[in-house]
């Protein structure tokens, strides 16, 4: 790279320009697909026209179509975005880099969301210090809601997936001229995006284009079954008064499209066979016929170092800010237990005997939590580490954010400031904002966005590795601290018996 105080890059689609900040530069908004418009829209990403002259890479794009997102009292702008910034060309990556450098570690982040909202452009996912720290670090738009993932007879599954594997093969084409190396790309992704990252490893098509991958609060169970999105299809052509095929869809607008989308919530996607993965919070996932934990048991995605963890409280964030956490039932238990589990009353059961003295918010919390993110996050890390060709580590984030009257918690989200270290940013603080009133442990951030980077250079994050006998999970808080098994009653009460496997739970009857 030249030393222009505003350095050009030339990528194999054309030059960009971007933006120099001390020793950092960033590229905002480049494009890695062409822009999904009309009947492209439910196809396969396909690469972008080239361009003639310097693209100016100094500001951020447009992002996918989504509609705008509140959880209730807690301001979770700097995670979601502030909504819709229009445009057609926004399969695009942003990509910081240090001034100086080649041959760097490349880390890909995939965001979260619900599969409905969420971009490059939340403040969350600023990626100076990991170019500060030696890291190229990219995040990127995938297609969302109805584009992305509505299950459609005449286009492709998993569209949004598809976008995620074309920006790996943008990065394995263009990484070297932002001083990043191609062989040492780690895809890392939080929520939606780390189901999307376990989806990932367990597509043939993406061997290769990855070394290792981090599944932040994700899971590997967390997919529909074909007749689960069938559901959601029929749903989204009646509100639409369309018929159930791509080239229908490809005549309704964007704005259709969304509006439509949010009106999806609350499809009942229990079947005689299948629980729904995502307890009624969102009707979009990945479909497949086999659950990313079986895929991986199968031997997909092995020579791939892996990185898995959830925070102690990740139910929080969809109880505490809309005033049912406290408010909680015996009777709010038992459902989230029956919605999520074929023998809900021995599974309350467990959490009652693991917690002596919880509230029935926090049983309720936990138990959504382990439905969302536990049971699949532990299923994965299983499946991975049983083929034993690479290396597995697992974490828990237990931090407790004082936010809303103390009672947010270690819940959803709330590991991203300290894994882009961005914890002491104003705008993440205050009785409502996610880390809340008081100020986090001097080094927590240090440390973590450490750990991330190490795992990202070295493929050791700085512990124990992960095996079926001890489970050992780091443990981050104000002190960290190494246990084995940390939820072993809990997980084993999510675990299968052999007979039935992972597999069961995504095979279409």
């Amino acid at each position: 790279m030249n030393h222009h105080p505003d350095p050009i890059v030339t990528t194999t689609q054309g030059a960009v320009r971007g933006l120099r900040r001390g020793d950092t530069t960033a590229f905002l908004n480049i494009p890695y697909a062409a822009p999904p418009r009309g009947a492209d829209r439910f196809a396969p990403p396909r690469p972008h026209e080239p361009w003639d002259g310097v693209r100016d890479a100094t500001a951020p794009g447009p992002n996918a179509p989504q509609s705008e997102r509140r959880l209730g009292s807690v301001d979770m702008s700097p995670y979601f975005g502030l909504g819709w910034s229009r445009g057609e060309d926004y399969l695009t990556v942003n990509v910081w880099t240090p001034a100086d450098g080649g041959g760097l570690p490349v880390m890909v982040f995939v965001h979260g969301g619900g599969f409905v909202a969420g971009s490059t452009r939340s403040a969350l996912y600023d990626g100076s210090a990991f170019a500060r720290d030696g890291v190229v670090l990219v995040t990127l738009n995938y297609r969302l809601g109805i584009a992305g993932f509505l299950d459609l007879p005449g286009a492709p599954r998993n569209r949004g997936l598809l976008d995620v594997v074309a920006a790996l093969h943008w990065v394995q084409e263009n990484i070297t001229a932002f001083g990043g190396d191609p062989r040492n790309v780690t895809l890392f992704g939080q929520s939606a995006g780390a189901t999307i990252v376990g989806g990932v490893l367990a597509t043939p098509e993406a061997a290769g284009l990855f070394r290792r991958a981090i599944v932040q609060s994700g899971s590997g169970l967390g997919a529909f079954t074909t007749e689960q999105a069938a559901r959601v299809t029929r749903a989204a052509a009646e509100a639409l008064g369309v018929e159930p095929h791509a080239d229908a869809f490809a005549d309704v607008s964007d704005d259709r499209l969304v509006e439509a989308a949010s009106r999806l919530a609350g499809i009942d996607l229990r079947t005689a066979t299948h629980h729904d993965p995502l307890v009624g919070l969102s009707p979009f996932s990945l479909v497949l016929g086999i659950q990313p934990a079986a895929s991986v048991t199968d031997g997909l995605g092995t020579d791939v170092d892996l990185l898995v963890g959830t925070n102690a409280e990740e139910g929080n964030l969809y109880l505490v800010p809309v005033d049912k956490y406290s408010t909680s039932t015996a009777g709010d238990v038992e459902d989230v237990a029956a919605r999520s589990h074929p023998d809900p009353a021995r599974l309350v059961e467990t959490y009652r005997k693991a917690r002596p003295g919880a509230s029935f918010g926090e049983l309720r919390s936990a138990i959504l939590g382990d439905a969302l993110f536990g049971a699949g996050s532990w299923a994965l890390a299983d499946a991975h580490v049983a083929q034993a060709r690479s290396a597995t580590y697992a974490y828990e984030f237990a931090w407790r954010s004082h936010a809303l009257d103390g009672e947010l918690g270690a819940t959803h989200a709330m590991e991203l400031p300290f894994v882009f270290d961005l914890a002491h940013s104003p705008w993440l603080h205050g009785p409502n904002a996610l880390l809340g009133p008081d100020g986090p442990p001097a080094d927590l951030a240090a440390r973590t966005h450490e750990a991330w980077v190490r795992f990202a250079a070295t493929g050791d994050p700085g512990w124990d590795p992960y095996d079926t006998e001890r489970r050992a999970t780091m443990r981050i808080d104000a002190e960290w601290a190494q246990a084995d098994d940390p939820r072993g009653r809990e997980r084993q009460a999510w675990s299968r018996p052999a007979s039935t496997s992972a597999r069961i739970p995504s095979r279409t009857p």
